[in-house]
């Protein structure tokens, strides 16, 4: 059965703030087992995707006491501080999702609320994800965001799952979401790590939160009781293939 491991300071914000995080098992358990990461609140005024991470968790703590789960990595916000504020970059003005050590970080934004930081990996946030990222080599990067709905699957492995997810929701599939992000988890998650990325945009500034979960609940369900994370990337490449989603 699976068991949930709660930190309630998995790593603190860039003025101290602590971030908690979940999981099916303690992180030093976790590696090698490739499980599914998935985090809300990246942006600070997108409460629809706390509000998705944490009722993922919710359905993740009462599935385990039935179901055998895939191994599993759950922040229900990481830009506490951003959340708090309602602001869409961190405490240091910072958008976390321009962050990221990728290839293609760049140090231009075109707008304030775009400020890929001083650095690549200056946000403690990011240095968090990254750390995760490279110690536990997981299967699906999930990030829960709100704009237009759709769904970005970044990458040939992220196709199956959200396809499920936009199956759920009834949101369009895409495979880009339409414009530059250097910087962001899906450039670096994908196009320098390999590793498949999903980007849930549901309807920005909705006024009843607790419509999310039933768009969601039937992919979430068959994304994290899918054990095919015991498969190397080689061979689930070669499995997608012959099922026609590559």
């Amino acid at each position: 059965m699976t068991t949930s491991n709660h930190l309630e300071c998995w790593k603190k914000t860039a003025i101290g703030t602590p971030i908690p995080l979940f999981s099916s098992s303690p992180l030093t358990e976790l590696a090698g087992k490739r499980p599914i990461l998935l985090f809300g609140g990246v942006h600070g005024d997108e409460p629809e995707g706390v509000r998705l991470a944490e009722d993922t968790l919710q359905a993740l703590l009462a599935w385990s006491q039935s179901t055998p789960l895939a191994p599993w990595v759950l922040i229900p916000c990481l830009n506490v501080d951003g959340y708090q504020a309602g602001t869409r970059v961190n405490a240091r003005g910072v958008d976390l999702n321009r962050n990221y050590p990728s290839h293609d970080w760049s140090p231009v934004a075109d707008q304030p609320r775009y400020f890929p930081g001083p650095s690549a990996m200056s946000e403690p946030e990011v240095a968090g994800i990254v750390e995760l990222i490279e110690t536990l080599d997981p299967r699906l990067l999930i990030h829960c965001h709100s704009w237009e709905p759709c769904i970005v699957a970044t990458g040939a492995r992220a196709q199956a799952d959200g396809g499920r997810l936009s199956a759920s929701s009834g949101y369009k599939l895409v495979g880009e979401i339409g414009y530059p992000t250097p910087g962001s988890l899906s450039r670096y998650g994908w196009h320098d790590k390999e590793i498949p990325v999903i980007c849930i945009e549901e309807q920005e500034k909705l006024s009843d939160l607790s419509t999310i979960w039933p768009r969601f609940e039937k992919a979430m369900r068959a994304i994290f009781t899918d054990h095919s994370h015991r498969l190397p990337p080689s061979q689930l490449d070669a499995r997608l293939k012959a099922n026609g989603r590559a």
